[in-house]
């Protein structure tokens, strides 16, 4: 089995890089698939999450599906002395009342070392947990729920989201739907004394016309602690809304800082995260909308008085092995941006791009790789990317490796 699939990973390199060459890009990226997932009745299947890293360069993913009890995994990939990764399953969730069940989005550490995460279903009212995953000695992890969604009295559902953290240790993120109107809440987990958690709701969306609602993606927080999200529907043209939730001593604040056209000079429908760059502003990427009606990467510039300025950085074309449709996060690293689309390249079945600033202004794209559905290739990411200190790229793929559950790649520059 080993001798397979060091074979199914020498192919799969080859035919990226056949493809990148003949694509005629500058430089080429070499991708490796470190993982490739097996329903098996272990393993987890179809991961759709973010991948994190930890401090010495081990990978933490979830997948909603696989795993002993078919309704996810959490697990680790460690790279092995001389080359190779071995995957750890640290949790099998199972849909009961003392478990959550589909974890779809990523993980986040605490300054300890304990991951949190969330579930859509399971926990003790079937709508949902935020659990969280604490190291143990020998090599185990211990798996606790700190709170179970309940579905009612304004409470968030289920997450499709992870997690951020406060400068104080608090957890916050955003149900799809639940809260006061039923279209989805942004809610905070705060510890108690005893070592417990609460959870409260800090906003409930609402369909008056101009607030968004239904938000899909997690929350991204700023240096003094203010939160931002986007919802993939409502705001002011129907097509979802780029918000900040601001807190003062009266409570949270909502200011929604675009509102989503779905036009041909503007994107619709946001299901991704936004992200930061050094000069705070922020990016993200919307499914559908956009000159071609692909989607867009766009910009949000703060202005003064406590407005926000969008710029379209890029229009998803599907002409000319561009990608299209990306639900995913983008990175934000050394003034580029990095992404996946779920179609469009060569293939038709995603890529991997680059967004770098011109020189007089603009963004330039350069296609980093073109996923394939030919043989025990990888294909149609839905996921983001984290990078590494050295600029290397990881993510997993919905679909294709070498069983067709999806894998774990790395994109090495």
């Amino acid at each position: 089995m080993r001798r397979r699939q060091i074979s199914h990973q020498l192919t799969f390199t080859i035919l990226a890089v056949a493809v990148l060459l003949s694509a005629g890009l500058a430089t080429a990226q070499v991708e490796t698939v470190l993982h490739n997932f097996n329903n098996n009745g272990i393993d987890g299947t179809y991961p759709v999450a973010n991948l994190i890293l930890d401090a010495s360069g081990n990978l933490y993913g979830t997948t909603p599906t696989g795993g002993a009890y078919g309704s996810g995994v959490a697990f680790e990939l460690l790279p092995k002395t001389g080359g190779g990764w071995t995957e750890k399953i640290l949790h099998n969730f199972n849909n009961v009342l003392t478990d959550g069940a589909q974890p779809y989005g990523p993980l986040v550490f605490d300054a300890t070392g304990n991951l949190y995460g969330t579930t859509l279903g399971g926990g003790s009212y079937a709508f949902g947990t935020i659990f969280e995953l604490a190291p143990r000695a020998g090599g185990a992890w211990g798996f606790r729920i700190l709170h179970s969604f309940n579905g009612s009295n304004g409470d968030a559902n289920g997450s499709f989201a992870g997690l951020v953290f406060d400068a104080s240790g608090n957890l916050y993120g955003t149900g799809f739907s639940g809260g006061t109107h039923n279209l989805g809440a942004v809610f905070e987990l705060a510890r108690t004394a005893g070592g417990g958690w609460a959870e409260r709701v800090l906003y409930s969306f609402n369909s008056n016309g101009s607030d968004g609602f239904d938000p899909y993606a997690g929350l991204t927080i700023d240096a003094t602690g203010n939160l931002y999200g986007v919802t993939v529907y409502g705001g002011a043209f129907g097509n979802g809304a780029a918000f900040e939730l601001s807190h003062g001593p009266a409570g949270w604040t909502e200011t929604i800082l675009h509102s989503f056209s779905n036009g041909s000079g503007d994107g619709g429908n946001p299901y991704a995260n936004l992200v930061f760059n050094t000069a705070g502003d922020l990016f993200g990427c919307t499914l559908g909308g956009g000159t071609f009606s692909n989607g867009t990467v766009f910009e949000l510039t703060p202005q003064g008085g406590g407005s926000w300025n969008e710029n379209i950085v890029h229009n998803f074309d599907n002409i000319g092995g561009d990608g299209y449709y990306s639900q995913a996060a983008l990175v934000s690293n050394g003034g580029n941006l990095y992404g996946t689309t779920y179609a469009g390249g060569t293939r038709g079945v995603g890529t991997v791009f680059e967004l770098s600033p011109a020189s007089g202004g603009g963004w330039t794209e350069n296609i980093l790789l073109n996923f394939s559905n030919r043989g025990v290739n990888p294909n149609k990411p839905l996921a983001g990317m984290v990078a590494d200190a050295s600029g290397n790229l990881y993510g997993v793929t919905k679909y294709g490796g070498a069983y067709g559950f999806g894998a774990v790649f790395k994109i090495t520059p």
